[in-house]
Parts: C-alpha cells; sequence; structure tokens
C-alpha cells in the first residue's frame, strides 16, 4: 500500500513540475544553506586549530609585559634572562622543554636583493617547541650555540625574496653588519593569526648576541618559548610558572605581574569554540528557511486537496478508509520534501567545495550532518503535511462527489 501511495504521489507530482518545483524551493534552500554553514564553518574552526598548532606543540609563550596584543605594556619593563628558562625548566613539572629566545628586526642582503627580516636567536630546541621541520640542510645544534657559530637557518619566504629559486644552502647573507652561512631551510608552516611564520630566520643565540645586536645586560631574553608534557593541564603548569617568575622578578603580592603568558592551547580551543557557536547560530537563522518551505508544501497541499475532492470522494465510496487517504496526501508531502533535501545536498556539495577553495579551508564534507538535514527536511514534510491530509480523510464522500 506503502508503494502504490508512493507511485501515486510521484504521478501527481510530474503533473505540474512548476508547481512542485517552487514548492519545494523553500526546503531546496533551506537544506542547502544549513550543511553549507555548518560544513563550511567546521572547516573554519579545522584551520584555525591547525594554524594554532602550526605555532608549537602545547606551547607556552612567556613575554615581558603585562597584558597581550593591543593591551601589552612593557615599557620599562626588564626582559628575562637566560637563567629564568633555566630555572624554569628545573622547578616546574610539567615542562617538556623550554628555549630562551630573542628577536631583532634588521636588514638582510644577498647579492642585489636586500630586505628587513625577523631575526630569531635561540638553542636547537626551539625547533622542537614550535614543530619546525626542515626542507633542506640541518639545524643548528649545541656545539653551534656553544661556538656562536655564524650560521642561520631561513623561512620560505625569506627564501624566496632573496635567493628566489636559487638553493640558498651553504650560500652566505649578510644580515646586519655581519656575514652568516645559511645552513638549512625550513619547510612551509603558511599564515597564521600572527603573520606569516615563514618570514624568519634562526639562528644560535650566542651568535645573534655576540655578532649582531651585542650583549650589554644579562636581562637580554625577550622571549622564553615553553613546550608542555602532553596531558599536562594549562592553568595548573601556567600558575607554576607565575609563582616561578613573580619570585624571580622580585614582585610583591601587593604588585601585578609584568610578565604575560601566551597558551596557544587554550587560544585554540577559545577560537575553536567561538567558530562553532557562530555556525550553529548561522544555521539556525538558515534553518528559517526549512519553516518557510514546509508552509510553502502546506498551502500546496491544501491546494491540491481542493482540486482533488471528486477523486478522494471516488476512493472512499468504494472502499478507501480515512486512514489510506491520509496516508496518500501525508506521502506526497514528505515526497515533495525529501526531494527538496536532495536536491539542497547536492547544492550544498558543490557550493560548500567552491567556498572551501575560495576561503582557503579544509573541505570537510560531514556525512552525519547531511543524514540529519535530510532527516529533518522529511520531518518537515510530515509536520506541515499532515493537516492537508487530515481534512482529506475527514472528506465526506457524497459531499465530495458532489464536489464542482
Amino acid at each position: 500500500m506503502i508503494w502504490n501511495a508512493f507511485a501515486i504521489a510521484v504521478r501527481e507530482i510530474s503533473r505540474n513540475l512548476t508547481r512542485a518545483f517552487l514548492t519545494v524551493l523553500g526546503i531546496f534552500i533551506g537544506v542547502a544553506a544549513i550543511i553549507t554553514m555548518v560544513t563550511l564553518g567546521q572547516g573554519a574552526t579545522l584551520a584555525v586549530k591547525a594554524q594554532i598548532s602550526s605555532l608549537g606543540s602545547n606551547l607556552l609563550t612567556l613575554r615581558p609585559g603585562a597584558g597581550f596584543g593591543s593591551r601589552s605594556s612593557s615599557a620599562g619593563v626588564s626582559n628575562f634572562t637566560e637563567k629564568d628558562a633555566e630555572i624554569l625548566g628545573e622547578q616546574i613539572a610539567g615542562i617538556a622543554a623550554i628555549a630562551p629566545v630573542r628577536t631583532a628586526g634588521l636588514s638582510t642582503i644577498y647579492r642585489s636583493n636586500a630586505r628587513i627580516s625577523t631575526i630569531t636567536g635561540s638553542t636547537p630546541v626551539y625547533f622542537q617547541i614550535n614543530k619546525w621541520n626542515i626542507a633542506d640542510g640541518r639545524f643548528f645544534t649545541a656545539a653551534d650555540v656553544r661556538a656562536g657559530s655564524a650560521v642561520c637557518v631561513i623561512g620560505n619566504t625569506v627564501r624566496v625574496e632573496l635567493f628566489g629559486t636559487e638553493n640558498p644552502v651553504g650560500a652566505s647573507i649578510r644580515i646586519g653588519c655581519a656575514s652568516c652561512e645559511v645552513i638549512g631551510l625550513l619547510a612551509t608552516k603558511g599564515q597564521a593569526g600572527m603573520g606569516d611564520q615563514d618570514d624568519t630566520i634562526i639562528m644560535p643565540l650566542s651568535s645573534l648576541q655576540r655578532r649582531l645586536i651585542g650583549k650589554t645586560s644579562e636581562h637580554s631574553i625577550n622571549q622564553i618559548s615553553i613546550s608542555a608534557e602532553e596531558g599536562t593541564e594549562s592553568l595548573g603548569l601556567i600558575s607554576d610558572i607565575t609563582e616561578v617568575m613573580r619570585i624571580r622578578r622580585n614582585l610583591h603580592s601587593n604588585q601585578d605581574n609584568d610578565f604575560n603568558i601566551f597558551d596557544t592551547r587554550q587560544i585554540a580551543e577559545t577560537l575553536g569554540s567561538t567558530t562553532q557557536l557562530m555556525t550553529m547560530l548561522l544555521a539556525a537563522v538558515a534553518g528559517v528557511s526549512l519553516l518557510v518551505g514546509g508552509i510553502g508544501i502546506m498551502n500546496i497541499m491544501l491546494v491540491s486537496v481542493t482540486e482533488r475532492t471528486r477523486e478522494i470522494g471516488i476512493r472512499l465510496a468504494i472502499g478507501a478508509t480515512a486512514g489510506e487517504v491520509l496516508l496518500q496526501f501525508l506521502i506526497e508531502a514528505v515526497t515533495l520534501s525529501c526531494i527538496g533535501g536532495l536536491l539542497g545536498i547536492l547544492l550544498a556539495f558543490a557550493l560548500c567545495y567552491s567556498l572551501a577553495q575560495v576561503i582557503q579551508v579544509p573541505f570537510n564534507f560531514n556525512t552525519q550532518i547531511n543524514l540529519i538535514s535530510f532527516m529533518f527536511s522529511a520531518a518537515v514534510g510530515v509536520l506541515f503535511g499532515y493537516t492537508p491530509a487530515r481534512r482529506a480523510a475527514r472528506l465526506n464522500p457524497i459531499d465530495a462527489l458532489r464536489h464542482e
């Protein structure tokens, strides 16, 4: 009986394809909008987490100054010492690796090409903490740090700007007032929230201090990079670091911290949650189209009941039950909404694939979201098709046969 009802539903829909298309347009647009919003939102969340993750492995970054970003205030605040990093590594459990860092913006020259680059001085463990991989050549070693070797590793942006297509490994570039041999090329990381990660030159901390900027004070470290052990709770680790650093910097209980700690893991979780919330809000707004589509289905089905009153009267007169008539019109409404849902899924797939390339987020077409959207479109057909179907089932056969 259900199969016959479905066949009749398809026949009735095919009799007026234009009206059927206009009827399901709201469902079609609603399903496509919901799937597109959710899919692109999930892609954006993955992209944000990937960018934050590329900054480092469970990375904590310790900087002088109160606050971070636009709230940062480091005027008159002293930098850190190499001893600070050493003591943090020795006294605090949960730290997997720690590296003192000094950065400076200096001119870099290779033949006729020149630019201002960010020079980072640190130790070999810095590459591990910040998840750097080598594309060509090698990283500098602890022996290079002890010897203050004039060597450096460059990012891909620096390679393109200074060397073009030439292999930079083994070449010498001028950084500030000193010559430095390029011993390695870093694998590309791309953009992150803090800018182009590949626009960097990394060299031994001792080389930067001795050859380029000098070391006039023990407080020469403007950043300490910390990698937390897997499974370590961030808030507890930050609390321990804060306690040790307050002692190291002679801060009294009534004084605020004159340093800040940037936690990439918390930032990733916060941004991911925010993106998901915005995605759900957009999907809810898009879901209004489903409501509009459902009202459209109900209106058209009411018109269909009026147009087919004599047909309904004949079916009731020859023995069809009210339940069978109700089922017939309910199946027609559900069929219409399911067609709209399927068309919406196809449109959403095309939109998601195209827009993911444009906004550069991962294309993650979630089967679960598609199934939920399709089931929701079917539910809309049941919800809004019930009233017209019930009206058809309650018609009096005699009155229906007399209908003109």
